[in-house]
């Protein structure tokens, strides 16, 4: 028979399902909370089909479980059972602004400095599982959040990382992700630099004037490449000097392009160690659309991809395939063409194709797929 697992993930939730709960407790899943604080109360209950993730338990609690599972705490560098994704000040605690040195001591770069450590590639099946375990964690908080949206509220953002901050397209793939997150759309891309980063900018400066996205957008400028030593503090003094909370966007990045630093301009950021997990995870959330500026191998992985899920419907209907850059995507690297011959030849069905320089042009295809979605 198959259950859903209440989860229980705090130490509010475990009080108030011990006072309230008969004597036997069926199909719980325990996320890292501590039952020693309500010892007392926890060993007057029996447990049945219940899973246990990296909790701390009291003396003689085993007794009481019956045909459940218990996973201990797999590694102290990481919470391999969190239950809610990552925002820039957990992925950066002990960073110290104007210091960038200190990445190398906060969370995020000592998680990367072990994951190198132990290899990307990793052979130690204890290191593996954890891993394992962490990510699915990730996609369980990532999938509870989105689950409270309509799904073609999600927009995503594919592109180049070494995008420089400086350069006009930045900008535009900015001011698109600002008028699409003022509209209701909840922008995901990558979470990385470049293109990914224009993104959340965007989202970030969503609400606010004209004034105030030219400020922050020059506050950038300052460092205008990810190598550059302060770029990951000229983001985080945007967030500073224009604080958000009312508008939403997801950043998805990977430790295996740890190099690569995660924006902070990503309101909520769900980092995994699985790249492949990742990258599909953004193609199949995407369900209003997708928005591809220029990039390299990486984005043409995400074009065909995404073309390959849209041909089959795999999730029950086909969304847009927006390319922006009329030059890049028919000259430079001839996708476009090359995918409008594979749908008159039957090769591919079902692909919303477009491809336009103009902003608002983009804007609009993605506002009108989703108003059309929901009649």
């Amino acid at each position: 028979m198959r259950h859903n697992y209440q989860e229980i993930n705090d130490d509010w939730q475990l009080a108030h399902l011990l006072h309230h709960e008969g004597k036997t407790i069926r199909c719980c899943a325990f996320k890292d909370v501590n039952l020693t604080a309500e010892t007392e109360l926890a060993l007057q209950h029996e447990y049945v089909d219940c899973i246990f993730l990296g909790c701390t338990l009291p003396k003689g609690f085993k007794q009481r479980i019956r045909d459940s599972l218990v996973f201990p705490k797999m590694t102290e560098t990481y919470d391999c059972f969190r239950s809610r994704l990552y925002s820039a000040r957990s992925l950066y605690e002990g960073y110290r602004l104007g210091d960038p040195e200190s990445y190398e001591n906060c969370f995020d770069g000592i998680v990367y400095r072990n994951y190198l450590r132990d290899g990307k590639l990793n052979a130690n099946i204890k290191e593996t599982l954890a891993r394992s375990l962490h990510d699915n964690s990730i996609s369980t908080a990532l999938h509870e959040l989105l689950g409270n949206f309509d799904e073609k509220q999600v927009v995503g953002v594919m592109g180049g990382h070494d995008l420089l901050r400086s350069d006009p397209q930045f900008e535009q793939v900015a001011r698109i992700s600002k008028q699409l997150t003022e509209k209701g759309s909840i922008m995901i891309s990558g979470g990385g630099p470049g293109a990914m980063e224009a993104t959340h900018l965007g989202a970030w400066m969503a609400g606010r004037s004209e004034e105030d996205f030219k400020e922050a957008l020059q506050m950038l400028c300052t460092a205008p490449s990810y190598k550059d030593r302060l770029w990951l503090d000229t983001a985080m003094q945007v967030t500073r000097r224009f604080p958000q909370r009312d508008f939403l966007s997801i950043g998805i990045p990977t430790w295996l392009y740890g190099h690569e630093p995660s924006t902070p301009l990503a309101l909520c950021i769900a980092k995994y160690f699985d790249n492949s997990i990742r990258e599909d995870g953004i193609l199949r959330l995407a369900f209003g659309g997708i928005i591809f500026t220029p990039g390299s191998a990486g984005t043409l992985q995400e074009i065909f991809q995404d073309a390959v899920q849209n041909h089959y419907l795999s999730f029950g209907y086909a969304s847009p395939m927006c390319f922006l850059g009329r030059r890049f995507w028919t000259e430079e690297v001839p996708v476009y063409p090359f995918l409008q011959d594979m749908v008159a030849r039957g090769r591919y069905r079902n692909l919303q194709l477009s491809l336009s320089d103009d902003s608002e042009d983009i804007v609009q295809q993605l506002i009108q797929f989703r108003e059309n979605r929901q009649k």
